[in-house]
């Protein structure tokens, strides 16, 4: 999607918001839950964060936070508040509910991170994926999607053998950073079982992660920010179907 808008840190300037003491802004949708989310002064004070009152050429539907909403690149999209009602600046993270009980993650340890919006690097294979059936063997073309919210997407490899084996995909253009990116990458299928899998890395260094490595660090008990390497298993009748390589 393209938004327009105006930046935050225009409106808080304009509003003569203390900038040199809050460290965070309280954003609060006008929605049923009225959805609260901290979002810290430094991705504020870069520019990027938008009120948006359009979307793709026209005003935002009501499905989409008519008449505004905050638009937070590279931000977990909780955090990209419909119906915005009131922002507010703070020194102190707000610890809403939906941040002291909801979007956290519990650690194998019983504590739990909080305030971990950041998207972490991801890919996924859209085609071939689950549900679509190769119809014979012979050429086919896999293309999926790829996104960081720490920046660009660097390389994209991808594996027809479950891991064993990685070529680098082609990163189609613009890469842009904490956007999607498409990759695609030429494949001859034999009919034989193939378990497909990509695997992204960001201009940062930070390679997208296996779920055992995702699993040795955040254990089993957090149910956000899964950014392992999705599996798809392309059986001899062609069908695709989700499987979990660890």
């Amino acid at each position: 999607s393209e938004f327009t808008g105006v930046p935050l840190i225009t409106l808080l300037e304009l509003a003569g918001a203390d900038l040199k003491n809050g460290k965070f802004v309280l954003a609060e949708g006008g929605d049923g839950s009225a959805m609260t989310r901290t979002i810290p002064m430094s991705l504020i004070t870069s520019g990027e964060v938008l009120v948006a009152y359009g979307q793709n050429g026209e005003m935002l539907r009501p499905e989409n936070g008519y008449p505004l909403r905050l638009v937070v690149p590279g931000i977990q999209g909780v955090s990209w508040v419909k119906y915005l009602r009131r922002v507010e600046v703070g020194d102190q993270p707000y610890a809403t509910k939906d941040e002291a009980i909801h979007y956290i993650d519990l650690q194998p340890n019983g504590l739990h991170r909080q305030y971990s919006s950041i998207q972490e690097c991801k890919s996924v294979v859209t085609t071939p994926s689950g549900g679509q059936v190769l119809l014979d063997k012979g050429f086919y073309n896999i293309t999926g999607l790829a996104w960081s919210g720490k920046g660009k997407i660097k390389r994209v490899d991808v594996s027809v053998d479950g891991g064993r084996n990685w070529r680098q995909a082609r990163l189609e253009t613009p890469v842009l950073s904490k956007a999607l990116t498409r990759f695609n990458l030429d494949w001859v299928w034999d009919g034989k079982p193939a378990i497909i899998q990509s695997r992204a890395q960001d201009e940062t260094g930070y390679v997208q992660p296996m779920y055992k490595q995702l699993r040795d660090v955040r254990g089993t008990r957090s149910i956000y920010h899964n950014n392992a390497i999705q599996s798809w298993l392309v059986q001899e009748n062609g069908e695709v179907k989700n499987v979990q390589v660890s």
